[in-house]
């Protein structure tokens, strides 16, 4: 498996990636908005706040995820893991939890502090996160499911609580993602 950061033309495979992923696993519905979701967040999102790390299999794009910018007050940089799918066919070999991690060190090497994430705490505690509340890292929406607010530091200190609001990019400010 070859885990390595998008390239342009990676763009249309990743978009259908998402969608096929979670209409295979989710349903119809849910495929066309992760589809819709995925395609904003690269259209819209500026360079500087978006990157996205790949899983290929020889040519084929079976995995992605993506890490945008989350604006915290104070001096910490940190990013936020949303989206993430790999492809159904493949699922359950550890391509997931390569790939971030993949992404998670590399993270790491540009001096980021902070990496959070909404979603199932089973599967994100294997490559390092772990619930928060939002007295440590306030949500930038309200959460329909608070045990999936998770975190991690990346700069070996201890994840500290951070006060004041949080801020996502447009792609993700959206109360029906979160």
């Amino acid at each position: 498996m070859n885990y390595t950061t998008y390239q342009k033309n990676d763009v249309e495979a990743i978009i259908e990636l998402f969608q096929t992923t979670f209409a295979n696993s989710e349903g119809e519905e849910a495929g066309k908005v992760l589809g819709v979701f995925a395609r904003a967040m690269m259209e819209t999102t500026p360079e500087q706040d978006l990157q996205v790390f790949i899983a290929k299999d020889e040519e084929k794009i079976v995995g992605g995820v993506m890490f945008s910018t989350l604006t915290l007050e104070g001096d910490k940089t940190a990013k936020l893991l949303s989206p993430m799918a790999v492809s159904t066919e493949v699922q359950g070999k550890g391509i997931g939890q390569g790939m971030i991690n993949h992404a998670l060190d590399i993270l790491k090497s540009q001096g980021v502090d902070i990496a959070v994430t909404y979603g199932d705490p089973n599967f994100y505690s294997k490559v390092g996160f772990a619930q928060i509340s939002e007295d440590v890292i306030k949500a930038p929406l309200p959460l329909s499911f608070p045990e999936g607010w998770l975190g991690q530091s990346l700069n070996g200190e201890a994840l500290e609580a951070i006060s004041g609001e949080s801020g996502c990019v447009p792609a993700l400010n959206n109360p029906e993602l979160w």
